[in-house]
């Protein structure tokens, strides 16, 4: 049994918070000992806590990689595709993504702290997308850059990341002893340059989150104790982030737009549909990739239809299959469309995220509605429920 705020087990308290104050006996020690160890996750119990900032780190990382790549392409082909050296001398941009990650490791296991863990995933992204860019020359004998399913690879990869980091960060929720975790890591840059007004709000946050497990006392008290600081090294993904909420957000405020997403989805299904029919004649041995662009359009548009048919009746509910029908296009279709058509579903790309990112926001804030509706009704019934309990009662 845990207290209600997700604490230590009550078995696994010290001795001295044993409702009689005794000793257990060895067996009972035992026993408590292997109840406390029992309830902690593998993960915890081997001192891996999770970061909890780190979807945000991991999806900077992988963005910078996509993006990279695209921008790698676009420039090598705007320019010729130039080679750096002379002669029997090529120095490949492999070999500049290798220095960007190995320079991000270096930093990133320099220094204590969160702080400088959004631009490592920054020069992680960079370096990563230099190097995953030239996959097509380490899987052909003759070296060949533009092999034709270099770009499919290149989405698989990084679709795969980002499953595993959905996995890994996505599936359980956070252990109260994870939030403690956090909020100890940032005072670990606050003890040695103070808060900034953001730092010690996250910090906070954690903290409360974190409920009364052991040691929370005491990491309140670090917390009370760090001096107050404005200066910090910049952090550009946080600016991009709030930005592009704030974009979002201001998208879905003008109402009509949430519906031109949906439109969009539905018809960049439809055309996707189309593309994969007229061209299933043409792929020969690669029929397949055609057929997944068929069946995988087929089911994103069933379940933008079941989205429109759920909206009128529960609006979060209709938006939670728009957006499991755009997840099939971003994580399947796009892989498909990519073999089909290369560097051109790079467009089709761009649109999938806008999408997602639209739909995405307008359900966080009918998630929000319906939270603050609910606890309304909450408050109301308890009113009521004090109102019935102070009525004087009849004496017979």
């Amino acid at each position: 049994m845990t207290d209600g705020r997700g604490g230590q087990p009550a078995a696994a308290r010290p001795h001295g918070d044993q409702p009689d104050g005794g000793q257990p006996d060895g067996q009972a020690a035992d026993a408590v000992v292997a109840a406390g160890h029992a309830t902690v996750h593998l993960l915890l119990r081997l001192g891996l806590p999770r970061d909890p900032r780190a979807t945000r780190h991991l999806g900077t990382f992988l963005a910078v990689t996509a993006a990279t790549v695209l921008v790698t392409r676009a420039l090598l082909a705007a320019s010729g595709y130039p080679q750096l050296g002379g002669g029997d001398l090529h120095v490949a941009h492999v070999l500049w993504g290798g220095l960007l990650m190995a320079v991000a490791f270096l930093l990133l296991l320099s220094f204590l702290g969160p702080v400088l863990r959004p631009i490592g995933a920054v020069l992680g992204g960079i370096g990563f997308g230099l190097f995953v860019d030239e996959v097509g020359k380490f899987v052909t004998s003759d070296n060949d850059y533009f092999y034709e399913p270099t770009a499919a690879i290149i989405y698989a990869t990084v679709v795969a990341l980002g499953l595993v980091v959905e996995w890994l960060h996505g599936r359980r929720p956070r252990d109260p002893r994870e939030a403690l975790a956090g909020a100890v890591d940032e005072a670990v840059a606050g003890v040695a340059g103070g808060f900034t007004h953001d730092a010690r709000n996250r910090a906070r946050t954690l903290l409360e989150e974190a409920g009364d497990v052991r040691g929370a006392a005491e990491t309140a008290a670090l917390l009370r104790a760090v001096p107050e600081d404005d200066d910090e090294l910049p952090d550009p993904v946080g600016a991009v982030a709030r930005g592009t909420v704030r974009v979002l957000h201001a998208l879905v405020r003008a109402r009509l737009v949430p519906w031109v997403a949906v439109l969009l989805l539905v018809s960049a299904a439809v055309v996707t549909i189309t593309r994969g029919l007229l061209r299933w004649g043409d792929l020969g041995g690669l029929w397949w990739v055609a057929a997944g662009v068929v069946v995988s359009g087929v089911v994103g548009v069933l379940l933008a239809v079941m989205g429109l048919l759920r909206v009128g009746r529960d609006a979060v509910d209709g938006y939670r299959w728009f957006r499991r029908s755009g997840l099939v296009s971003l994580l399947v279709t796009q892989f498909f469309l990519f073999r089909l058509s290369e560097w051109d579903a790079s467009w089709g790309l761009l649109v999938d995220l806008l999408v997602l990112g639209v739909v995405s926001a307008e359900l966080a804030v009918l998630r929000r509605a319906q939270e603050e509706r609910d606890d309304a009704r909450a408050d109301e019934a308890d009113a009521a429920a004090g109102a019935g309990s102070e009525q004087p009662r009849t004496v017979r």
